[in-house]
C-alpha cells in the first residue's frame, strides 16, 4: 500500500486528447483521498473537476520536473520523486497509486502527447528563464537604442560583412547541435594563442550565421586549423594571398545539406557559406587574426570570407580526398588547406585522358609562377564531366595524378633566374636538373561542380607549402 505521507504531481493540457481522456481518473483518485497537484500547461481551468489545478502556462512546473509527456504523473515522498509514468497505460497507473481499480470503462493505454516544455525553441527559452546558465563568455550589455548588428560591427567583431549578435539564446540553441560540453578546449588559437573553448566556437557559428546541425563540423574544422602541419600562425603571418579551404566528405554532407555540385565554389548555400566564415570568425575574434595586425596579406582573397563546399563523391570508381587521406566512406571529415582563388580551366574538346591531362598540366605550370618549381601545393576541382572522360577510359585518380606529375616536370635550365628575360625564376644551381612542378603528394584532385560546363579549376597554395609552411590536413567529424 502507498504511504499516507505519499502526495502526487499531475502534468496535463487541454490540447491533448489523453489528458481528457483520463480527467475522470483523476477524479475518482482525488475523491479515493489521494493528494494531488494537477499542473496544467495551456488551461488553468482544465480540469474542471478537480480541486487542485496550478497554472503552468509558464511552464516553471514542467521545466523543473523536466515533463517530456503528458500526461505524466509523479508520485512523491516528501519533496522527493520516487516514481513516474507518462500516458495513460492503466497497470502503471494502479501500482503507481497503490490502488486495485481505477476507472474500468477506459481503454487500458492510450499513449500521450509532448509536453510544451519540449517544444523546438522552448527548451532553450526555459532553460535560460529558469535554469542555471552553464555558459563563462561574459555578457555585453546593449543600451536600449543601440542597434545591434551596428554594436557588433563597432566592437570589431565583424569580418565586413553582417554578423548575427550571439545572444545567450542563440548559443544555447547552437550548443544543441553537438555532444561536447561548452567548457571544453579544444586548443590554442593563433596568433595570440588563446584558449577557444566549445562556447566561443558556437558563439562565432552563431554570428557567421550556422544552423546548430553545422557545429560539428565548425568544430572539426577548428581543430584542424590547429594541427602543426597546417601552421595556421604562419597562413596568417604571410603577405601571400592564402587561407584555409574546407573540403568536406561524408555522410554529414547530404544531412546538412551542402552543396557539392553547381556553383559549388560559390554563394548560394547557407552550409557552405556559414562553415566557411565561422572558421574565419573564430581565427579573428579568438585568436585575433585581423588584417593589419598579425594578417599581412597584401590583397588577401575573397576566400577570406569564407571558402568551403563539400566533394561529390557520387562516382564509387575513385576515391574521395578523405578515402586518399586513409578514412572510410561512412567517416564524415573536413580537410583543410591553405589556398588562394580560383584559376579556372576551359577544355571543352578533349575526349580522351592524355589530351586532358595535357590541358590541366599547361594551365598548372602558371600556379604562383611558370618558373617556380616544388614551392606550391595545388588542388584540382575537377568537374562531373571532365571526370566522366578519365573513369570512362578506366583511368583511376592516382594514374591522372602521376601522369600530371610527369607533365609538370621540367629541365631547371628552363626555370633559373633571367631566363625568358625574366629575372625571377629558379636558383642557377638547378639547370642541369629535371624539376617536379609540385612536391610528391603536392598536387591533389577533389571533385565538385554541375553537370553541364567542360569547366574545371585550379586552386592555388601558400607559396610556403609542406616542411616550410603548410601541408593539407583531415580530421575525422564527430
Amino acid at each position: 500500500m502507498t504511504e499516507q505521507h505519499d502526495s502526487y504531481l499531475v502534468f496535463l493540457k487541454r490540447d491533448c486528447p489523453t489528458c481528457v481522456l483520463v480527467e475522470p481518473a483523476l477524479r475518482e483518485l482525488e475523491s479515493a483521498g489521494k493528494i494531488l497537484q494537477v499542473w496544467s500547461q495551456d488551461d488553468p481551468e482544465f480540469p474542471g473537476s478537480l480541486t487542485a489545478v496550478g497554472d503552468d502556462r509558464e511552464l516553471e512546473q514542467s521545466y523543473h520536473w523536466q515533463v517530456e509527456t503528458v500526461p505524466t504523473v509523479i508520485r512523491l515522498r516528501g519533496d522527493k520523486e520516487v516514481e513516474r509514468t507518462e500516458g495513460w497505460d492503466r497497470a502503471a497507473w494502479l501500482n503507481l497509486f497503490g490502488t486495485q481499480q481505477l476507472a474500468e470503462d477506459l481503454p487500458g493505454f492510450r499513449p500521450g502527447c509532448g509536453s510544451l516544455s519540449v517544444q523546438p525553441g522552448v527548451a532553450e527559452e526555459l532553460a535560460l528563464r529558469y535554469g542555471t546558465s552553464s555558459l563563462q563568455a561574459r555578457r555585453i550589455e546593449i543600451a536600449e537604442l543601440e542597434d545591434p548588428l551596428e554594436a557588433c560591427y563597432a566592437r570589431g567583431w565583424s569580418d565586413g560583412l553582417p554578423v548575427v549578435p550571439p545572444t545567450e539564446l542563440r548559443v544555447i540553441r547552437m550548443l544543441a547541435g553537438t555532444h561536447r560540453e561548452p567548457a571544453e578546449i579544444v586548443g590554442l588559437i593563433p596568433p595570440d594563442l588563446q584558449p577557444c573553448s566549445i562556447e566561443k566556437i558556437a558563439i562565432n557559428a552563431v554570428m557567421a550565421g550556422c544552423k546548430p546541425e553545422y557545429l560539428p563540423v565548425v568544430i572539426a574544422a577548428v581543430e584542424a586549423a590547429l594541427i602543426d602541419e597546417f601552421c595556421m600562425h604562419g597562413l596568417l603571418a604571410t603577405t601571400w594571398f592564402s587561407s584555409p579551404m574546407i573540403i568536406v566528405n561524408g555522410p554529414i554532407t547530404k544531412a546538412i545539406g551542402m552543396n557539392s555540385g553547381g556553383n559549388a565554389l560559390g554563394q548560394g548555400n547557407r552550409a557552405n557559406a556559414t562553415i566557411g566564415r565561422a572558421l574565419q570568425l573564430v581565427i579573428r575574434n579568438v585568436g585575433g587574426g585581423k588584417p593589419g595586425g598579425v594578417d599581412r596579406a597584401t590583397l588577401g582573397n575573397p576566400g577570406k570570407y569564407t571558402f568551403c563546399f563539400a566533394e561529390d563523391e557520387s562516382e564509387q570508381r575513385w576515391q574521395s580526398v578523405a578515402q586518399q587521406r586513409g578514412f572510410e566512406s561512412q567517416q564524415s571529415t573536413v580537410t583543410l588547406f591553405a589556398a588562394d582563388g580560383v584559376q579556372g580551366i576551359a577544355d571543352q574538346k578533349s575526349r580522351e585522358p592524355e589530351s586532358l591531362c595535357r590541358s590541366l598540366a599547361a594551365s598548372l605550370l602558371g600556379v604562383g609562377h611558370r618558373k617556380f618549381a616544388m614551392l606550391s601545393d595545388a588542388f584540382i576541382v575537377l568537374c562531373p564531366e571532365h571526370l566522366r572522360v578519365f573513369t570512362n577510359a578506366g583511368w583511376s585518380k592516382q594514374q591522372v595524378l602521376d601522369r600530371l606529375f610527369e607533365l609538370t616536370t621540367r629541365s631547371g635550365a628552363e626555370l633559373i633566374n633571367g631566363v625568358d628575360g625574366i629575372a625571377e625564376g629558379m636558383p642557377e644551381f638547378v639547370k642541369d636538373m629535371q624539376l617536379a612542378k609540385f612536391k610528391p603528394n603536392g598536387l591533389n584532385i577533389v571533385c565538385a561542380g554541375g553537370t553541364a560546363g567542360l569547366f574545371s579549376a585550379i586552386v592555388p597554395g601558400w607559396l610556403a607549402s609542406g616542411d616550410m609552411g603548410s601541408s593539407p590536413v583531415t580530421k575525422e567529424i564527430v
